[in-house]
């Protein structure tokens, strides 16, 4: 049966938000999910920015100094009010994209990270309907009590605290239409993605599948319910990490229910700046042996490291909430990429070659300038992010290495080589290990962590 915004829309008053970010934001009492009305916000927002774009260039006729600032910032608001009110994998794209300090001008990281956590809830209405539909029954006849208003929300689905049989819960709600729309999403963000902040297209087009898979994979709650239980059972002797209980009875396709976890959001804890010198180094070890006991030990890994998916109970260990993005390491990618990170590749050339070649950053047609080049960018790339790992410590509070990574980044981003290849440089399956490690290395400096960088690695070919 096809549906439409207005099977997900209700006349019913809003609900009260409670808590204190969440109470501010305004909540949604409809959500379009047909391909037609979602194109449609996508063209209103393409007009938007159209007419920032002409206040701009007016605007410069007058004082030929004005910097592109409110430029960025009016279009990173029209950009995200959008997409948060069409959510799923468009909204995801966003937070995606936050997280990368080198793609991005600041206004809009700052705006796209609301996507983490902080994104405008569906009203209670939605959410009923939506159980409904999963479980055949509304909240209150499954829990003994059920929150009319979302604690959390992101670009997937908001989270709900309940209780049953004397415990407190968190219930994840899937939007509507998240599944349906992920092909069709990717499609109508490719525009704005490759003119507005510059993608290459070959690049784009090699790596957007593993995108949609991955987004396909998230939407699929039964699947993150049996990842969930399987990778905190597996993870679960790490020092100083808790995950919940998941509770299959309770959850179905667009339904996740877990236990709650007291404490506040990673991001909440940057911001409070309160932990000591000892719990910053004890939570970013923890981080630190989480993703790499997954990568070497299990060959898969949560992988999206972003603040909203971690909670720092009051303790000071690190809750794990999330395991909707996983990503399988296929065996020969793992035994390829990861001698990138050995501390003695850098002087093996031949093995350089080697695994540049395998991984394509240089294809067998290409120029010897093209050769040249790309091995002296590679290199730097591989010298920069593998110095955590050629010393048995690291401290990522070390701004100079930040620097230089963020530098290099834009260097990178700047380049005409890189921009005008057509070829994409890279294999799909290391999207989201970079990506991983991205997010990872920003974590452990957003605390300003030393951590024991030998733990669970073993980089032998």
């Amino acid at each position: 049966m096809l549906l439409t915004s207005e099977d997900f829309s209700t006349k019913i008053p809003k609900t009260k938000q409670r808590g204190s970010f969440m109470a501010n934001l305004k909540e949604q009492r409809s959500i379009p999910v047909g391909k037609v009305q979602r194109a449609g916000k996508f063209i209103s927002t393409g007009a938007k920015i159209g007419t920032n774009y002409l206040k701009h260039y007016s605007k410069r006729l007058v004082n030929p100094e004005l910097s592109r600032d409110e430029l960025h910032q009016d279009n990173a608001t029209d950009i995200y009010n959008s997409l948060s009110q069409l959510k799923g994998s468009a909204l995801k794209v966003a937070q995606m994209l936050s997280m990368d300090k080198n793609l991005l001008p600041s206004a809009y990281q700052q705006q796209f990270a609301l996507a983490q956590y902080s994104a405008p809830p569906l009203s209670y209405p939605l959410v009923v309907r939506t159980f409904e539909r999963s479980l055949k029954r509304k909240p209150l006849e499954i829990f003994d009590s059920f929150s009319s208003s979302a604690s959390n929300a992101a670009s997937i689905g908001q989270v709900h605290q309940a209780t049953s049989n004397g415990k407190k819960l968190a219930v994840k709600i899937q939007y509507p239409g998240v599944a349906d729309s992920v092909k069709s999403d990717l499609a109508m963000v490719k525009p704005i993605a490759l003119r507005m902040f510059k993608l290459n297209p070959a690049e784009y087009d090699e790596f957007i599948g593993e995108v949609e898979s991955r987004l396909l994979e998230e939407a699929d709650y039964t699947l993150e319910l049996k990842r969930s239980i399987e990778l905190s059972k597996l993870c679960g002797q790490i020092p100083n990490i808790i995950f919940p209980n998941y509770y299959p009875a309770l959850s179905g396709d667009r339904i996740l229910t877990m236990d709650w976890i007291e404490g506040k959001p990673l991001g909440e804890i940057f911001k409070a700046d309160s932990l000591t010198q000892v719990e910053r180094n004890r939570i970013g070890q923890a981080l630190w042996d989480f993703y790499h006991f997954q990568i070497h030990t299990l060959r898969s890994l949560h992988a999206d490291p972003h603040p909203g998916n971690f909670i720092i109970t009051p303790e000071r260990k690190l809750g794990v909430i999330d395991f909707g993005c996983v990503k399988v390491l296929p065996a020969n990618f793992y035994q390829i990429y990861f001698q990138l990170l050995d501390k003695d590749i850098l002087n093996d050339t031949k093995r350089l070659d080697k695994v540049f070649r395998d991984l394509r950053f240089i294809y067998p047609d290409d120029s010897a300038t093209d050769i040249l080049f790309f091995k002296q960018v590679f290199t730097q790339l591989v010298e920069l992010l593998g110095r955590p790992f050629r010393s048995p410590t690291f401290d990522f509070a070390e701004k100079s290495y930040f620097t230089s990574l963020y530098q290099f980044g834009e260097e990178i981003g700047s380049m005409k080589a890189f921009r005008d290849s057509k070829k994409a440089r890279g294999v799909k399956d290391a999207l989201y290990i970079n990506r991983t490690y991205y997010g990872l290395y920003n974590l452990l400096h957003e605390l300003r962590a030393e951590v024991e960088t030998s733990s669970y690695v073993d980089f032998r070919p």
